[in-house]
């Protein structure tokens, strides 16, 4: 096995847990709902690419988040560079939050 397709060890997710935490309490709560889904079967790979989305500014990594910008958009090419690396991408996939569809419209007579 690859080791980069290993699971992440407890002092390393604790160090990532770490590094993740943010100053806007939008992308607190964003990477905090990732933990949760993804703690247990976080890889060494999806480490790295994590690592590589908390180069950015709070600014930036929201408007990834909420997909408001995507990578290629960054005007900062360190930033867009971070962002881009294929583990970065992967994570951004998972970080994203998944657009919910409201129920059936009910109509009032």
């Amino acid at each position: 096995m690859n080791t980069t397709d290993a699971l992440l060890d407890q002092r390393g997710l604790s160090k990532l847990k770490w590094r993740c935490r943010r100053g806007l309490l939008e992308n607190d709560l964003l990477i905090e709902k990732f933990f949760i889904r993804h703690e247990a079967t976080l890889t060494v790979r999806q480490a790295k690419g994590l690592n590589d989305l908390m180069n950015l500014a709070d600014n930036d990594l929201l408007d990834l988040l909420l997909k408001r910008k995507e990578p290629s958009q960054f005007s900062d090419a360190i930033a867009g560079a971070s962002a881009s690396t294929p583990e970065a991408l992967e994570i951004l996939n998972l970080l994203r939050p998944v657009a919910t569809c409201p129920g059936p419209a009910t109509v009032l007579m």
